[in-house]
């Protein structure tokens, strides 16, 4: 069958072989009790995070690069899955957290009709996802939380090769927006989260971005803005990644999206630091 799940479309068979995303079947890299994510989403710090292998974004400064660039994974199966969802919550996880899933959208369907978890589902996304695809997981989804990498189609096409993502996480993150957003206190029950990873010298996009989901997201969905970039992958080709963000760029987004009335996560300096990134286990 030709796989057409994603933005990309490029119709491999991925029972035969890898496609755009870089695998062929089910793969993961990694699935354990996750301390660092956003406190609205496990403020015991227990996330139960389930890394897929592969991506088709393919952005050259990922920071999880070597599982997004396919060169870790196991291979396994729907059911197998299923009861990682259930040993993860007998563990304390606070919620299960699938990450980089946009390319394995049926075999997760899949999985939850074998084990339907107890916890909120959350969809840890790069955004770069067809709405056609995210319906047939909105059914199974608790908390929606997208990146929105780049506003402009130059910088996206010259950092992942995928010149459409402006338009296409526009779509899936107004497609996201439509679950209602629930609070229990501090914690986010359901609805939507938006990351933005602020990258070195590229802060008038970062502000482009915010303004772009200040017209999409309702006024209760909380933003994450992320200071944890940290040269990596293959940007030997770009030269303004080769370094950290300053604290006047980062201060600098802060404080437009909190003139713009976000309500707003931020992260601290020490966060941009190799040690922060997960261990394979697969």
């Amino acid at each position: 069958m030709q796989c057409r799940l994603c933005p990309v479309e490029c119709g491999a068979d991925r029972k035969i072989r890898a496609g755009a995303c870089g695998v062929k079947g089910l793969s993961l890299a990694k699935a354990y009790l996750h301390p660092f994510e956003e406190p609205c989403l496990s403020p015991g710090g227990k996330s139960g995070a389930v890394f897929f292998s592969g991506c088709s974004l393919r952005c050259v400064f990922c920071q999880n690069f070597e599982l997004s660039h396919a060169a870790r994974g196991k291979r396994i199966f729907p059911k197998e899955l299923a009861e990682i969802f259930l040993r993860l919550e007998e563990e304390g996880a606070e919620n299960i957290d699938l990450v980089t899933p946009d390319h394995f959208i049926p075999e997760i369907v899949e999985a939850f009709t074998f084990y339907r978890p107890k916890v909120p589902v959350v969809f840890n996304s790069g955004g770069y996802v067809k709405t056609e695809a995210l319906s047939l997981i909105a059914p199974f989804i608790d908390i929606w939380m997208p990146d929105f990498k780049f506003a402009s189609e130059a910088l996206a096409a010259r950092l992942t090769g995928r010149k459409n993502y402006p338009s296409i996480a526009r779509e899936a993150v107004s497609f996201m927006a439509q679950t209602p957003v629930v609070w229990e206190g501090e914690t986010l029950r359901s609805g939507i989260l938006v990351r933005h990873l602020v990258l070195p010298s590229h802060t008038e996009d970062s502000k482009r971005v915010l303004d772009i989901l200040r017209g999409i997201l309702p006024e209760a969905a909380p933003l994450s803005l992320m200071r944890q970039y940290t040269p990596m992958g293959e940007i030997a080709a770009f030269p303004e990644l080769a370094r950290r963000v300053t604290d006047r760029e980062y201060s600098r987004v802060v404080e437009y999206a909190l003139a713009l009335s976000f309500p707003l996560y931020t992260q601290e300096k020490e966060s941009a630091d190799p040690a922060f990134i997960p261990k394979w286990d697969y």
